[in-house]
């Protein structure tokens, strides 16, 4: 175990006993933020789980997405929201016995293989360590940590991804906005965006997107969107003008409506196709499977509730779906996940 550059993080550890109660890391790291929950090993291995579940601490930051930030920004994120939630529970490296990190940007063996080498790097040899892409602490979340059925995350970003019970997988979209991540909120601003300027170049109709937008952000006219939107084109910034999208449709406006129409049935067609290649609805197709929903974009408002929509899209093919609202947050699932996988291997 190494101590790096910025190990003075680590030095509250001189103040903590040498060897507390075991303890287990689960962390969700997307794009806009990064969590990080600590539980306790000494958890019932068979029957329910304890309610609510004895979370020891939890601490949040930033951006650990190393598409986005890039990867010494990502992995300083990591290791300091994991200090933290350390910290706060009066544990140290010692006491972990298994860390699950579960990030954006996960997308291939290589990127798992290089946070697997650094989490070796950085913890003691008995730690047991998971890294998987964050739809999948997102998916625990929901199932209580369990590899099963598929979810849908639609924040900043969006990806479809699933499980079956003997351990295939397969996921959908999630390759960024540039490769087109269209149900997403990233997806739905920079439409309106285009939008907007459409309009005001005469290529598009009018739409009330324009006096919304440029009201909210305090500009004057379309023209002065160039500059701002290239001024800090990360995600995160233009995925929070979704509200202004979906007010616009709430208050009639034809255009915001096609926007969020047409990214509920890009999000239901990426949820439609892992359901069809893992074949989760069984061989006949009536098979039930949880559909675990998740994300910002997906939550209710005044009169549109896109996570509704995309539901009904998706019951039309596959009426077995199973809509489920998780009850703890991501990181708690990726917690349970690594408890699972804990308990197993011993």
């Amino acid at each position: 175990m190494k101590r790096h550059r910025n190990g003075e993080i680590w030095n509250f550890e001189s103040q903590t006993p040498a060897a507390g109660a075991g303890v287990i890391l689960g962390l969700d790291g997307g794009t806009t933020s990064t969590v990080c929950v600590c539980l306790p090993v000494a958890m019932p291995p068979a029957g329910p789980l304890p309610n609510p579940l004895p979370i020891l601490s939890r601490a949040v930051a930033g951006c650990s997405n190393h598409n986005s930030v890039g990867e010494t920004a990502a992995r300083e994120t990591l290791q300091e929201v994991m200090a933290q939630a350390l910290s706060k529970a009066c544990s140290s490296r010692a006491a972990v016995q298994a860390v699950c990190l579960a990030v954006s940007g996960v997308n291939h063996p290589m990127d798992q293989q290089r946070l697997l080498d650094w989490l070796r790097d950085i913890f003691p040899s008995h730690v047991k360590f998971y890294v998987e892409n964050d739809a999948v602490a997102a998916l625990a979340s929901g199932t209580m940590g369990k590899l099963h059925g598929c979810v849908l995350i639609a924040g900043t970003g969006t990806i479809a991804y699933g499980f079956t019970e003997d351990g295939r997988e397969a996921r959908a979209a999630g390759a960024g906005p540039i490769l087109g991540d269209w149900g997403s909120g990233y997806g739905i601003a920079a439409q309106a965006l285009t939008a907007v300027m459409r309009a005001h170049d005469g290529r598009g109709p009018q739409t009330k997107l324009t006096k919304n937008i440029l009201d909210i952000l305090g500009l004057s006219s379309p023209d002065e969107l160039i500059g701002w939107t290239y001024a800090d084109p990360s995600w995160a910034r233009i995925a929070a003008l979704v509200p202004v999208v979906v007010s616009s449709a709430e208050d009639g406006d034809e255009v915001a409506n096609r926007i969020l129409y047409d990214s509920v049935q890009e999000l239901a067609d990426s949820v439609i196709a892992v359901v069809r290649r893992l074949r989760l609805c069984g061989k006949d197709g009536g098979d039930t499977f949880p559909l675990v929903m998740v994300g910002g974009v997906l939550e209710a408002n005044k009169r549109w509730d896109i996570g509704k929509e995309v539901i009904n899209c998706i019951s039309k093919v596959y009426p077995g779906a199973d809509p489920i609202r998780p009850k703890v947050e991501p990181a708690v699932g990726a917690a349970l996940l690594a408890w699972n996988h804990y308990i197993k291997e011993l």
